[in-house]
């Protein structure tokens, strides 16, 4: 090609508009489809969670590992990041308690360990990885990472029948809401979950359906 056709056909750049079909689209990654357009509300409800830990279960030798790490992020509000942090020091299975440490300046607290979150933590300290520091544990021993929850529980929404695409956080969300829903005080819901401002809390009470409860009499 000589210098006059170079001049005449450069070539484009990555940000250089692309015609497809007769319309000119802009180059570069696709626009992210908004959470609104993938699914009509950002929490999880007590049976998709069950939904969620029963495909988590089916899937190979790691099953009974992932169904508790989707328990106890759904039961004590954890983020991802609190989640795969969690060592065995913060356990107290004898006593039935947790040591929650949260991130983001939040409040740590201790949260009681009930039935089906102790007996899937027992099971899971008997046939895990043996000395390790980490309740959730890669076959290395090493701690899950954020990355790769989020990837388990992607798929394990994907075999369910949940019906639309699912995130870490939403687990986290659905703690809030079920706890509001079952009429619990908005402070003490603010401490479990380590809000520092109860604003971030009261999104939870402004939607929870107990506060219409008296609305009918039928």
């Amino acid at each position: 090609m000589n210098l006059h056709e170079t001049r005449m056909n450069p070539t484009p750049s990555k940000d250089t508009p692309i015609p497809v079909n007769g319309t000119v689209q802009p180059a570069g990654p696709p626009m992210r489809v908004p959470n609104r357009d993938r699914r009509s509300r950002e929490h999880l409800t007590e049976g998709e969670v069950e939904e969620l830990m029963r495909a988590a279960k089916a899937r190979g030798r790691y099953g009974h590992r992932d169904a508790a790490m989707i328990l106890l992020a759904y039961r004590h509000g954890l983020r991802v990041s609190e989640l795969v942090a969690l060592r065995w020091d913060q356990v107290d299975l004898k006593e039935g308690r947790l040591q929650v440490n949260r991130v983001k300046r939040g409040t740590a607290s201790v949260h009681p360990l009930r039935g089906p979150e102790l007996r899937a933590l027992r099971k899971l300290e008997r046939e895990g990885p043996t000395g390790g520091a980490y309740v959730f544990a890669s076959e290395r021993g090493g701690p899950i990472t954020a990355a790769g929850f989020r990837k388990l529980l992607a798929r394990a929404g994907e075999e369910s029948t949940v019906g639309f695409p699912v995130h870490p956080h939403m687990l986290r969300h659905g703690c809030g809401y079920k706890l509001a829903n079952d009429g619990h005080d908005t402070r003490a819901i603010q401490h479990y979950l380590g809000h520092k401002n109860i604003q971030h809390t009261v999104r939870y009470t402004e939607i929870s359906a107990e506060r219409f409860k008296g609305f009918w009499g039928d």
